[in-house]
């Protein structure tokens, strides 16, 4: 019996130092703010200051070059769903008219001001980060550039920094090939305006922090940008406040003569609702060179006479000024011009070269 009641109370001995090791260790974990709770709540939000976006290219085989985005925001919500959305026009080379190239030429900002890359977490993913406190993932990722989203695999460091901190790095860069997105046609305009060749894929790297929200309150979590409107993501664009510079304008100009996006009906001047993306864009750029006069010339393919190629090209120029002047540009300072088919820019023997031909061109006259 004695021996018995001892070890009856050895074991509850043991018992009693493992409930207060378990509470202890419980207490510990909930001070930390990871015990029993859902490491998402109520939210993460992107630290845009504290995070980098880069992705490099290379040109004439061997010429690399880095670049960045200076505009984009994220969220991981209660669900573990991670959204990013990044403002295109934000793209910053560290030369303005190569900004301006990238913009119109390449991701046609105007018409697509947002790339947006989301994903899922899973809870069972981080559960180790606390004891950790470093781990790389893969999983995958979609990615929406243009009007095209792909799904790809991506490898990237989580690191909890702090209860309220985690670090989400590119642990090996992300390769993106250009036709996968549609893109390879803006490469094109790309090499022709730089007199370039540029290889056809990109690598993106990123370095983001989040920090934990203090309270949802309830609310839904999304990424916001100020992409909402094309007027409001033009505002993120790294470029001159204000009126541009004569150079600055002249630049532009001849930018927008090669972007190919302002559109007509066949056989006709009347311009197509899909050319108001990048007429709004323009309409921008010629009040913010309020001195200058601006010649805009049509040009067709060689379709057709000579004779009403000229009458139609003069007509297609008429139109593009009619549209500026009613959204508040003096026709006083535009000139139409009609160059019919004399001036191609490619041979007129295939639809896409005849499309290049069909084109507005710009040009100061002072």
């Amino acid at each position: 019996m004695q021996f018995a009641r001892v070890h009856f109370e050895t074991k509850k001995s043991v018992m009693k130092h493992i409930v207060v090791k378990a509470l202890s260790v419980l207490s510990i974990l909930a001070q930390a703010g990871v015990a029993l709770a859902n490491p998402f709540e109520p939210g993460w939000v992107l630290e845009a200051e504290q995070s980098a976006l880069r992705f490099t290219s290379v040109k004439q085989g061997s010429i690399i070059e880095t670049s960045s985005f200076a505009t984009y925001t994220g969220v991981i919500d209660p669900t573990g769903r991670a959204e990013i959305k990044v403002l295109t026009d934000s793209v910053d080379t560290k030369i303005d008219l190569r900004n301006v190239r990238m913009r119109f030429l390449f991701f046609e900002t105007f018409k697509y001001p947002e790339a947006t890359v989301t994903l899922q977490l899973q809870e069972d993913m981080i559960s180790d980060l606390p004891d950790i406190r470093r781990k790389v993932l893969t999983i995958p990722i979609d990615v929406t550039l243009l009007d095209t989203t792909q799904t790809i695999a991506a490898e990237f460091a989580v690191t909890l920094l702090s209860d309220d901190l985690v670090a989400v790095s590119s642990s090996t860069p992300i390769t993106i090939a250009l036709e996968d997105f549609n893109l390879n046609l803006g490469r094109e305009k790309l090499e022709e305006a730089a007199g370039v060749s540029i290889v056809p894929s990109a690598t993106v790297t990123f370095d983001f922090v989040f920090s934990r929200l203090p309270d949802a309150g309830g609310a839904a979590l999304s990424a916001t940008s100020t992409a909402d409107g094309r007027q409001l993501a033009r505002l993120s664009a790294l470029e001159t406040q204000g009126d541009f510079s004569r150079d600055e304008c002249a630049g532009r100009f001849e930018i927008l003569s090669r972007s190919g996006n302002i559109y007509f009906s066949t056989g006709s001047a009347q311009l197509r609702p899909e050319s108001d993306a990048i007429l709004e864009s323009i309409t921008d750029i010629i009040a913010r060179c309020p001195d200058l006069r601006i010649e805009i010339s049509g040009h067709t393919d060689s379709d057709g006479s000579s004779a009403l190629n000229q009458r139609l090209s003069e007509r297609r120029a008429g139109s593009v000024i009619a549209y500026f002047d009613e959204n508040g540009i003096s026709s006083d300072r535009l000139v139409a011009v009609g160059a019919g088919e004399e001036n191609p820019v490619a041979p007129n023997d295939t639809a896409a070269d005849k499309q290049k031909n069909r084109r507005i061109e710009f040009r100061l006259l002072n």
